[in-house]
């Protein structure tokens, strides 16, 4: 049966392989754990790509990382669910997350471009069997979009584990992609009268709207208030 045991993580960083290293502007890519850690902490969705009947798939989804694992879940009937089994050799993949943080708008059309943070892995995803393993992911999905959440709801029952099932991909084959600063004008191009510049892209939380349901003296919780 699948355990709950972490890969061993003894470097720093993540070593490069052929699908790894870009084919273009190979200089923004990076392969630091840390790095990589925090792109995925950060984000919310990824997009899970795969192969079904010969075809290309890339589907949304929410998806939560514990150490050098990531998990994401979905209905049993998922046909990526199924496909990925629960043996060898399960379901190659490719998930990928990005983050805009800004736009940036140069004197030509031709080098406008987006500032941004992003992470390809490549593996094998595999679904998790093991009821302490799924509990454990499924916990840690509901913790990667509020930290603190999953001890303060009610847990999934068995009807609703029966009903979900959760794939685990390794982080092993893993790079992230980045870039920062400004404009990058060609030096003919600066005399010309467009505006230049980066506009900034930020995320932003609004203040929680309660559930007409919800409890008389039921607070809003301090994790909440924390973001």
């Amino acid at each position: 049966m699948q355990g709950t045991r972490q890969p061993a993580s003894p470097t720093t960083d993540y070593t490069p392989t052929d699908r790894t290293v870009p084919t273009r502007s190979a200089q923004r890519a990076s392969y630091d754990k840390e790095l990589v850690h925090a792109i995925l902490d950060e984000g919310y969705v990824c997009h899970l790509g795969f192969v079904r009947d010969g075809a290309p798939v890339v589907l949304p989804t929410l998806y939560g990382r514990v150490g050098e694992r990531l998990y994401v879940h979905g209905s049993t009937g998922s046909r990526p669910l199924r496909m990925a089994g629960t043996t060898d050799p399960g379901l190659a993949v490719c998930l990928t997350v990005t983050h805009v943080d800004g736009l940036v708008l140069a004197r030509s059309a031709f080098h406008h471009s987006i500032n941004y943070r992003s992470v390809v892995v490549h593996g094998i995803a595999h679904q998790v069997t093991d009821p302490e393993e799924r509990r454990m992911a499924l916990d840690a999905l509901v913790d990667h979009v509020v930290p603190g959440r999953s001890s303060d709801s009610r847990p999934a029952n068995t009807k609703e584990l029966a009903a979900t099932a959760v794939l685990r991909l390794d982080l092993e084959e893993v790079s992230a992609k980045l870039r920062t600063g400004g404009v990058n004008d060609e030096p003919e191009d600066l005399s010309l009268p467009h505006w230049a510049g980066v506009v900034p892209v930020r995320r932003e939380y609004g203040s929680p709207v309660p559930d007409p349901d919800l409890l008389p003296g039921a607070e809003l919780p301090g994790y909440l208030t924390a973001l």
